[in-house]
């Protein structure tokens, strides 16, 4: 009776072990099966488009300005590069619409009027930023806060 009761405790053992090894070998698989591989995620350098990029260059442009304005300092010469503004091209070629185009031709008048006519520099200055503003509340309005900045306030 002993030695069946040995032999069967040796078999149970035997068992349980194989199948503890068993389980272990499954969730080994299963882990590495079931989970799909990382894939390496490249890294992407942003693009800023040319209107993106032609808008930073108008903003930094216009910091300066401002200053000028408020000193009393000569303004110089209209910066041509911002006629670009019609023909740069923009993240979303779809938002160079109708509406777009005024408020452009509105924000260029403005700009240039400073140059014409210094004495209302800060008025035209000011309306320039009114067609930014406007612009903005329409198609992307992540930087208006930052135009607001620009205004000269007295």
């Amino acid at each position: 009776m002993k030695k069946v009761f040995i032999l069967c405790l040796a078999i149970a053992s035997l068992f349980s072990c194989q199948k503890k090894e068993t389980e272990a070998a499954k969730k080994e698989t299963c882990t590495t099966d079931t989970i799909p591989a990382k894939e390496e995620k490249k890294f992407e350098m942003y693009q800023m488009s040319e209107m993106a990029a032609l808008m930073e260059q108008m903003y930094v442009d216009n910091l300066r300005l401002k200053e000028r304005i408020q000193k009393g300092e000569k303004i110089g010469e209209f910066p041509q590069h911002f006629m670009k503004i019609h023909s740069a091209v923009m993240t979303d070629k779809q938002e160079n619409d109708d509406f777009f185009k005024q408020q452009a031709a509105k924000f260029i008048k403005a700009q240039e009027l400073i140059y014409k006519e210094p004495a209302k520099a800060k008025e035209h200055f000011n309306a320039g930023i009114d067609a930014c503003i406007q612009c903005h509340q329409q198609k992307c309005g992540g930087p208006i806060p930052r135009i607001k900045k620009l205004y000269i306030k007295e």
